[in-house]
Formats: C-alpha cells, sequence, structure tokens
C-alpha cells in the first residue's frame, strides 16, 4: 500500500512539475547548445535517404565531453534527466482508456486547477477529483510508462 501512496504521490509530483522542466529543458540547452532542440528530435531516427546522409551530431562528442567542466556535465546529465521525465509524462496520456481521462490529464499538464477543470467541462471538482485519481492510477499501474520514465530498453 505504501508504495501504491508514494508511486501516487511521484505521478503528482511530475504532472506538477511538468512545465518547469520543459521551461529548463529549453534553457538548458539554449546554454549547452545555443538553441533549442524540437522534442520531436530527441533520438529519433531518420529514414529513406536521409538515413545514409553523413551528418553532425546533436550531442557533444566524447573529446567535447571530456573537456566540459562539472557545472557543464551537472546540466547535461540534468537535461537528459528532464527530456527523459517529459517524453514520458507527454507518452502517458496514450495509456488512459477514456477520452474524458485525456482531456482532464491535458489540462492537468498545462497548469490548470481542478476548479478551472470543473469549470471548463461543467462538472463538479468531486467528479474532477475523481477522474484525477482515475489518471494516477492508470498512469501509476502502466509498466510502459515506468520504463519510460526510468529508462528502460523496451523488447521489440
Amino acid at each position: 500500500m505504501k508504495e501504491a501512496a508514494r508511486l501516487a504521490i511521484n505521478i503528482t509530483e511530475l504532472i506538477r512539475d511538468y512545465r518547469m522542466m520543459k521551461r529548463e529543458i529549453d534553457r538548458l540547452q539554449n546554454i549547452l547548445y545555443g538553441r533549442s532542440v524540437p522534442m520531436r528530435s530527441w533520438g529519433v531516427a531518420q529514414w529513406g535517404i536521409e538515413a545514409t546522409l553523413p551528418k553532425g551530431s546533436a550531442g557533444k562528442s566524447q573529446a567535447e565531453l571530456k573537456d566540459m567542466d562539472i557545472r557543464e556535465q551537472k546540466q547535461i546529465a540534468r537535461l537528459e534527466e528532464y527530456q527523459r521525465r517529459v517524453y514520458a509524462i507527454e507518452s502517458a496520456g496514450d495509456y488512459l482508456d477514456r477520452e474524458i481521462l485525456k482531456v482532464v490529464y491535458d489540462c492537468m499538464l498545462d497548469g490548470m486547477t481542478r476548479q478551472e477543470i470543473a469549470v471548463h467541462l461543467e462538472m463538479s471538482r468531486d467528479s474532477v477529483d475523481k477522474l484525477r485519481s482515475d489518471i494516477k492510477a492508470q498512469i501509476g499501474t502502466n509498466t510502459t510508462f515506468s520504463k519510460l520514465l526510468h529508462g528502460e530498453k523496451f523488447a521489440v
């Protein structure tokens, strides 16, 4: 029971911190790479003729990593951690089984309060609370979300 409560708290914290992590990703990308990298480009493989063409790395080479100071190394580690969490959070909506849950989840990620969600969907705050609990339970028990969040590899 404690594990389920701890996981629910973590999911609540992840959802609450989502927008902060998105802003921090942009800030760190600007510091480290001089520009923001669209989420679609995070680890995406290319297909067709583009896959055969030579291309530079979006990340840092091993030589560059060795020459970086400790602060930059920590920034890269934090950037990678936040990117993994944000990707997991944004993917989690796909694992919800009802459309109303997806709408409420999107509203939560947009930073809307339960009162704002209730007004938006024309329902009571208690109904919103029940839907939020359902969302956290479904996400918390989803193994794909857990693997994405913790950076585990998938068996294909």
